[in-house]
């Protein structure tokens, strides 16, 4: 299902989304995660792929992999620990703390009593668990009923505490909120709702240091036009879109590049907040095999950035994205498109673009001709190597060594 959203608009980026979400801000993020040990310490890889480029009928294909930005293996590293520390300096004014300080443990004394929570469905969760360690707070995490052990495993292995509560994101949501208001702890949500949005702001603040990163990888004079005519982004709850699409709105203005959203069918809360002009709930069960992006409610501050930025937003099935995870897995001689481990949540916005490119109708819709240069976000990993394998036929391991063989044979 592919909506058209009649409300985006191409002009300046406005002082009112500025004054929430801005470049400076975004360098600013990233310069203080460039002290957190978690993290890598190089931007992650922008691939080039010229034959899925040929295979889709386009100029060119970019994929910027972000399962090298740490071990956890997802975007989420920018958002969560960003939201954590500015959180704290909220919370502490007058101490003046600084992201290097917190992130080497120096105040974990002082915050041996301070308790942050969430509900995940995975990569969020294991982010704020990992930050929230270093700096030496405490971390709870709400996770619902499909939630993989895999996962919860790997958050639990950050010291958080694990809470498993029946039904589904949404829900996992509410329980957080409940029990940090029972308890008086601090609810970190990559999600937005009424009386809560400074939180949910840092976290997507935090994710333009992924557009940073592309454009110190593909440089260019300031008043060069943008270097890709499309960008698929994946939804969920709407904060990576909108973290991504403010930083180049915010460069870019009248010129910026054509956004296209990707979504599980039945977790399509930002097709539904497209057709409603609002934020809005998703018309399905919501559960998927795109675990992270099986979200039910839109975020509002989130969509306050997506209805006049992004042009289309797309819903595709399940099994749309383990084609599209196998599609990156594939190992090709040296000649070939580089392999790459992307988890399914990661290879929505190809699944989106091959979805797009298989119809003549939807092609033209979106303009996406002969022309066009398309980026691409593998927005993690191989989170859950055992679902990963089971879907993909191989395992994570054994395509990182054939991706190493490929760079071997590329440099010889």
């Amino acid at each position: 299902m592919l909506i058209e959203n009649m409300r985006a608009t191409r002009g300046d980026y406005g002082d009112e989304l500025r004054a929430i979400m801005s470049i400076a801000k975004a360098r600013e993020s990233r310069r203080w995660l460039a002290g957190w040990p978690q993290l890598s310490p190089t931007a992650t890889p922008l691939w080039p792929l010229p034959d899925l480029a040929r295979a889709m009928g386009v100029a060119r294909v970019e994929l910027k992999d972000e399962s090298t930005r740490a071990h956890m293996g997802s975007f989420k590293a920018l958002g969560a620990p960003i939201a954590l520390i500015r959180l704290i300096q909220r919370r502490w004014p007058g101490a003046a703390f600084t992201a290097d300080d917190l992130f080497a443990g120096h105040h974990a004394a002082q915050l041996s009593e301070f308790t942050v929570v969430s509900a995940t469905d995975g990569n969020h969760g294991r982010s704020l668990a990992a930050a929230a360690h270093d700096i030496g707070c405490h971390c709870v995490i709400v996770l619902h009923k499909n939630v993989s052990l895999e996962r919860e495993q790997a958050i639990a292995s950050h010291g958080a505490r694990i809470v498993r509560i029946e039904g589904n994101y949404d829900a996992s949501v509410e329980e957080a909120a409940r029990l940090a208001g029972a308890n008086g702890w601090q609810v970190v949500s990559d999600t937005s709702y009424e009386g809560y949005e400074e939180i949910p702001r840092d976290v997507m603040q935090g994710y333009g240091t992924i557009v940073d990163e592309i454009l110190e990888q593909r440089p260019a004079a300031s008043d060069a036009p943008c270097p890709y005519t499309h960008v698929f982004l994946q939804g969920g709850v709407g904060g990576l879109a909108a973290g991504i699409a403010s930083y180049f709105c915010e460069q870019y203005g009248a010129r910026r590049p054509a956004f296209i959203v990707v979504e599980p069918r039945q977790a399509d809360c930002l097709c539904q907040s497209a057709l409603a002009g609002q934020a809005a709930q998703a018309s399905g069960s919501v559960d998927s095999v795109m675990a992270g992006l099986a979200c039910g409610e839109t975020s509002p501050l989130a969509w306050r950035f997506l209805q006049p930025a992004v042009d289309f937003f797309l819903a595709i099935e399940d099994g749309e994205a383990v084609s599209a995870m196998r599609r990156l897995a594939q190992v090709q001689d040296a000649n070939g498109d580089v392999p790459v481990v992307s988890g399914e949540s990661g290879a929505a916005g190809l699944a989106g673009l091959i979805h797009l490119a298989s119809d003549p109708d939807l092609r033209a819709r979106t303009r996406l001709d002969a022309q066009a240069s398309v980026l691409l976000i593998s927005t993690e990993g191989a989170t859950a190597p055992g679902v990963y394998r089971e879907l993909v036929g191989k395992g994570a391991q054994d395509i990182l060594a054939a991706q190493i063989s490929w760079l071997d044979e590329g440099a010889a």
